[in-house]
């Protein structure tokens, strides 16, 4: 196992450069091959991961819950409610004590403005690895799936294919910004061609879109930004459409909300897939919005991967912890 990544916190792929990007997919890939034939893969052999989710999660939570078990370690779930977290504990003291008790601090965060920095706090003062199970910014986990799962579908070689990433209609709840955010930053540097689509005023961060297009431009690819939903699907070889806040049309939810509201033909459908070529595949991170976001004409069929991406989140859980939490006592 090579020692390149141990102790390194995962907080944004952008923090990585390609070839350690290249070497957790290689991972996840062998890791996947080893699970399909029952391979045991004791790496972590009585490691321990604490997970603390300020927010919820079904395919996070259990990719890492099961994927450390599965490395032979174990993962306490930690609820920030019932921890002295809840009376004022600051991160400061939070990551130099369970630094003390275990392997790595994983942590999902997505208080807007909030969670990055409070990860970015528990990295100074931990002495192990801190994970990133989605903040406000980024949602590393998820894209490194993502990426895995298209270089599944279409090969190794990425370069050219284009890929929509567009904004869809969801009344749920804000959702944030990580998911899109992380996909147009790491997107580029795989040679796939990036489609961002959204109503005006749903921009993602202004920064993280000027690195996006600086990252498309250091390696040759397009990036563009379009205000409609078909000319976004048009020739498209890949569609992620899902929702984000509108964080930057104002600080009252609900007058977000009553934005997000005049723009429900913001869906995924068959019509629009026909857009797009026809071996493209559809995309989601889950939970969709049903009926919002996506038809289940759509989101349940043929052109469909979100099952493929989902089992993915595995893969690449355990071989980010493989790799940041591995090597010699």
């Amino acid at each position: 196992m090579s020692s390149m990544l141990r102790g390194r916190h995962f907080i944004t792929t952008q923090e990585f450069a390609k070839d350690e990007i290249d070497l957790m997919l290689e991972l996840s890939s062998d890791l996947k091959r080893r699970f399909a034939v029952g391979e045991l893969t004791p790496w972590l052999l009585y490691k321990t991961v604490f997970m603390i989710f300020f927010d919820e999660s079904t395919r996070t939570r259990n990719s890492i819950e099961a994927g450390i078990t599965q490395l032979g370690g174990h993962a306490h779930f930690l609820n920030p409610k019932v921890m002295q977290t809840a009376h004022g504990e600051v991160a400061r003291d939070t990551a130099m004590i369970l630094s003390r008790f275990g392997h790595a601090i994983a942590v999902r965060h997505c208080a807007y403005k909030i969670g990055n920095a409070y990860l970015r706090e528990l990295a100074k003062y931990s002495s192990v690895p801190i994970l990133n199970l989605q903040d406000d910014y980024y949602h590393p986990m998820q894209v490194l799936a993502d990426i895995m799962t298209i270089r599944e579908k279409f090969g190794q070689n990425t370069r050219g294919l284009k890929v929509t990433i567009s904004w869809a209609y969801a009344e749920s709840h804000l959702k944030p910004l990580s998911v899109p955010q992380s996909q147009i930053l790491l997107f580029p540097r795989y040679g796939l061609d990036v489609t961002l689509a959204y109503p005006e005023g749903f921009d993602l961060m202004p920064e993280i879109v000027e690195q996006a297009k600086k990252n498309a431009e250091e390696n040759g690819t397009k990036f563009e930004i379009v205000h409609d939903m078909d000319e976004a699907f048009k020739d498209a070889d890949i569609v992620i459409p899902k929702s984000w806040g509108g964080f930057f049309i104002s600080d009252d939810p609900k007058k977000i909300m009553e934005e997000t509201r005049k723009h429900k033909d913001w869906i995924c459908t068959p019509e629009r897939m026909k857009l797009a070529k026809k071996h493209a595949i559809y995309m989601h991170a889950l939970p969709a919005d049903r009926g919002r976001e996506v038809v289940n004409e759509v989101i349940d069929g043929p052109q469909s991967v979100v099952i493929d991406e989902a089992e993915n989140r595995l893969h690449t859980a355990k071989a980010v912890m493989a790799l940041t939490m591995g090597g010699r006592p």
